[in-house]
């Protein structure tokens, strides 16, 4: 697999937000499994502890190594096996972070998405997400998994240049 940058910028009701989209050939289930049960997760990001139905849970990005701090999750919405948004950390280094699932023809499209306090932070944030997406696709394929090297820094100037959208008028 031959990375590439694929996030876009979206204007949302609450800000502006740095947009991916990936398609898997799978139910909807089946993804909804791999981006929010603990053990699946650590296959490719990291691993929780907690019960989302309270709306708390404990994150820890397993992938950035084993000094990786775990992080306060509140989990805002849940609506399995369509969406979730959620707030990681605490004011005012908050990630909101939203994933949609939909489903259609034997495929599902998850759309995964981060708030932005400044733009410029796409920089340093698209990479990641590009990297951490990869390797969920990796995980789900067998695919041996991505190397950051390809990613940072070189999207970089890729997420500097990205264009944002004009808010909507209503």
């Amino acid at each position: 697999m031959h990375a590439k940058p694929t996030g876009h910028f979206q204007q949302k009701s609450d800000g502006l937000y740095l947009q991916f989209d990936r398609l898997f050939r799978a139910p909807i289930e089946d993804v909804w499994y791999s981006i929010t049960n603990p053990t699946a997760l650590s296959s490719w990001i990291g691993t929780y502890t907690g019960r989302p139905a309270t709306g708390g849970i404990r994150f820890k990005m397993t992938a950035e190594g084993e000094d990786a701090p775990w992080e306060n999750v509140s989990v805002l919405e849940c609506d399995a096996p369509h969406r979730f948004h959620l707030d990681v950390g605490k004011a005012p280094e908050t990630w909101r972070l939203h994933a949609h699932l939909v489903e259609g023809g034997g495929m599902t499209t998850l759309t995964f998405a981060q708030r932005l306090a400044d733009r410029a932070a796409a920089a340093d944030i698209g990479p990641g997400w590009d990297y951490y997406l990869d390797r969920l696709e990796a995980a789900r394929t067998g695919a041996p998994m991505p190397d950051w090297a390809d990613y940072h820094p070189a999207f970089v100037r890729y997420y500097r240049e990205l264009h944002v959208p004009e808010p909507a008028r209503g």
